[in-house]
């Protein structure tokens, strides 16, 4: 059952932070829409949220991982006051280079694809 509300609370977490990058909240120069959250990881006891974090466009650079990291206690704030529980973890962001791997893969494909 525990691990369940974990998961909820991750994904809550996920979309509360994909919104505020989405909507430009976070003034960071560093952080840009591109962005994407792509799984939060919660400890049992509330203290920390892994949030591994992908570009969109490619490989994701770690100037973007240490804007997100800098504005970490906005972006906790903004989660204290949307979230009702009664901790919230400190975040820590993460590089996660999935989707432009995935991308990658894509490419591969539709090239070996177009040669038979």
């Amino acid at each position: 059952m525990a691990g369940f509300r974990m998961e909820r609370l991750g994904q809550t977490i996920q979309g509360k932070i994909g919104s505020l990058i989405l909507e430009g909240k976070i003034k960071d120069n560093r952080v840009n829409s591109f962005l994407s959250i792509t799984k939060v990881n919660v400890s049992k006891d509330l203290s920390y949220a892994d949030i591994y974090v992908s570009d969109i466009r490619g490989k994701i650079n770690e100037k973007e991982i240490k804007g997100l990291q800098s504005a970490a206690g906005f972006i906790q704030s903004q989660l204290a006051q949307s979230m009702h529980i009664r901790k919230i973890p400190r975040l820590r962001f993460h590089a996660d280079s999935s989707i432009g791997d995935g991308f990658a893969l894509i490419k591969k494909i539709e090239g070996l694809v177009e040669n038979n």
